[in-house]
């Protein structure tokens, strides 16, 4: 499929396309984070047990775990954990602390970390704007990032309102399509890639949020591409709506999405109008941002 045209030097805010127009059309998601998995080979599920110990190390922050804790948070029987998280541990993934017994991230952790960094230099680019998106709402601002058949949380910024979103914080990662700016991110593929997704995280919708049913998110992804902007109408929790947009990379491709979360009663039509016009500018000056950090790097 053919991508989106590049912004110009200063774009303008994007515009919702016409009804009777198709969206435009965006790279598979598959792009972002890989491809669909295909079965299991030799050894793989080894190292995707592996990694889910590493991952949930690298959520629960520097404290870290007892290895009690990560066998039930990982569903792993203590001996295969042991072996795993020791593996870790012999390879610097994993440091141990003799005094606890807790188990944290080690120095090799940190040199991925560093490497990957420039993956992410989208998030510092935005951050300035998401504070202020935050001050000017009062609200909750997400910023996630596609990845494959998933969006990570990178960001979270909270306003002044005292009923706050704790639905998402930074390293949770959510199907595809499910929250506003996952489907913010959907409707910007095209129909084939949007059943192909829904196909993918139908089991993990079904078992996770069953209100994200195929025909909630159609429902979404249309009202979306007419808008511009998306509305999230408490499929998460009632109480909880949201407003979100996405963001494009300087070759014009859905890379990430913007999110103001807040209580249903902040969220009228014309303030979910407002907000959604005010986060198509916070993207639009996001991608000009990239767009000159991207020319500054080439010239």
């Amino acid at each position: 499929m053919s991508a989106a045209a590049p912004p110009a030097a200063a774009p303008s805010v994007p515009a919702a396309p016409a009804r009777t127009e198709r969206p435009a059309q965006a790279a598979s998601p598959h792009a972002a984070g890989g491809p669909p998995r295909r079965p299991e080979v030799a050894g793989a599920q080894t190292l995707r047990r592996g990694l889910m110990v590493l991952r949930l190390l690298t959520r629960v922050g520097p404290g870290g775990l007892r290895m009690g804790d990560i066998c039930r948070q990982v569903a792993l029987t203590k001996a295969t954990a042991v072996r795993l998280t020791q593996a870790l541990v012999d390879e610097g993934f994993v440091l141990k602390d003799p005094a606890s017994g807790r188990y944290r991230l080690g120095p090799e952790a940190f040199a991925v970390g560093l490497a990957a960094e420039p993956s992410y230099e989208l998030q510092r680019l935005a951050a300035p704007t998401l504070r202020a998106l935050a001050a000017e709402t009062e609200d909750t601002v997400f910023f996630s990032v596609l990845h494959g058949y998933e969006t990570i949380c990178l960001s979270r910024d909270e306003g002044d309102f005292p009923i706050r979103n704790q639905l998402l914080k930074p390293g949770d990662r959510v199907p595809l399509g499910v929250g506003a700016g996952g489907c913010a991110l959907l409707a910007a593929f095209g129909d084939a890639e949007v059943a192909e997704v829904l196909a993918h995280t139908r089991s993990a919708r079904t078992l996770r949020y069953p209100r994200c049913t195929d025909a909630a998110l159609w429902q979404m992804i249309r009202e979306t591409r007419e808008r511009g902007w998306c509305v999230l109408p408490g499929l998460l929790l009632p109480d909880s709506w949201a407003v979100a947009a996405i963001v494009r990379d300087p070759h014009g491709q859905p890379v990430a999405a913007i999110t103001v979360a807040a209580i249903r009663s902040r969220l009228g039509p014309a303030r979910r109008s407002a907000i959604g016009d005010r986060l198509l500018q916070a993207s639009a000056e996001i991608t000009r941002l990239a767009q000159a950090k991207a020319e500054a790097r080439a010239g």
